[in-house]
């Protein structure tokens, strides 16, 4: 008897990694439902609060100053050699790197463009969002810091918000955002946060950013995480044209083109048909009484008992009787003439 053998937990990994027959026909895109509504607003709402609170310098740039003067990398030097290689996976460069490794398989895997597009998106978001803020609020960082207390703004700085924790939060949970299964997605943004988290509380311990940058920073890669379902239907349309494009030079390549279209002739209904016979035939009807009539050659009409009987060529039959019998004898209907009398 021929059994199948079991297959081990590594079978099952290797198995994993292989690429799908095709794609899969329900693939998870969340969507703006009114629980992630509430949570943008509160979001930005809490973004614009922590703007406000700096720009009127409260008690939280009172805070971000006494965090300075602290100095937690003169209170933990042991652990300042780890952090700096740390704080390398809030930086843009290596985790785009990174991410978009992982997430290029994922594309190569399920043969869909959708994780690709959708880090691109979130990159991008992030560009614009978080370098314009910087630019426009212009805050100097505590290592050039020029008056004790001030909220250093508008001085052509460009530390706030946090660029490494925004970074963080947005190229680490977008993995989270593209989890296939809802235990990988709580996993992964319970990962995601631990490593965000942990970048920008190393940023404040370096004494590169303020602790108010750090926490704007969170704000607005969590903004960018929460306003991506809005971009789904824009990474649609461009991955089926980006597919559509590679199907066509692919083709123009292999010297095939696609084959043509059927055109369908709707066939008309029945009333439809009938309608246009009897107006055909109608037509043909008029056309033919329109025809001009032909007329004879003018001449005397004779009866048929006027007209001389006629021999077939080649006949045998003898010619009528009566007629032998008696030339003289008149086609019957007509009127005798007198014959003129001669004198003997």
């Amino acid at each position: 008897m021929r059994t199948e053998r079991n297959l081990t937990r590594l079978d099952r990994v290797f198995a994993r990694l292989d690429r799908e027959p095709e794609r899969p026909a329900h693939i998870d895109v969340p969507k703006m439902s009114r629980h992630r509504v509430a949570l943008f607003s509160a979001t930005l709402g809490f973004y614009l609060a922590i703007v406000w609170l700096v720009v009127i310098t409260s008690w939280l740039v009172r805070l971000d100053w006494q965090v300075m003067f602290f100095r937690p990398y003169q209170q933990w030097p042991e652990i300042h050699a780890f952090l700096d290689y740390y704080v390398v996976l809030g930086q843009r460069g290596p985790t785009a790197v990174m991410v978009a490794a992982w997430l290029g398989w994922r594309s190569w895997r399920q043969h869909t463009l959708r994780p690709l597009l959708t880090l691109g998106v979130s990159l991008l978001l992030l560009n614009l969002t978080v370098g314009a803020a910087k630019i426009g609020m212009g805050r100097l960082g505590p290592h050039y810091a020029t008056t004790i207390g001030s909220n250093e703004m508008g001085l052509g700085g460009d530390i706030f918000p946090s660029g490494h924790t925004a970074n963080a939060v947005v190229t680490w949970g977008i993995l989270a955002y593209l989890a296939s299964t809802p235990r990988a997605r709580r996993w992964l943004s319970a990962l995601s946060a631990v490593v965000s988290l942990g970048v920008g509380l190393t940023t404040v311990y370096l004494g590169t950013h303020w602790l108010s940058d750090v926490v704007l920073g969170w704000a607005a890669g969590l903004l960018i995480l929460l306003a991506l379902p809005w971009c789904e239907p824009l990474i649609a349309r461009a991955e089926a044209r980006i597919l559509d494009l590679r199907d066509r030079l692919r083709d123009r390549a292999r010297g095939t083109f696609p084959a043509p279209v059927p055109v369908t002739v709707p066939f008309p209904p029945r009333g439809a048909v009938q309608d246009e016979t009897t107006a055909a035939r109608e037509s043909l009807t008029a056309a033919r009484s329109a025809r001009s009539p032909v007329y004879l050659a003018p001449g005397p009409h004779t009866s048929r008992s006027e007209r001389s009987p006629v021999t077939p060529v080649g006949s045998r039959r003898p010619p009528h009787p009566d007629r032998l019998a008696h030339p003289d004898r008149l086609p019957r209907g007509t009127a005798s003439t007198a014959r003129p009398l001669t004198g003997g």
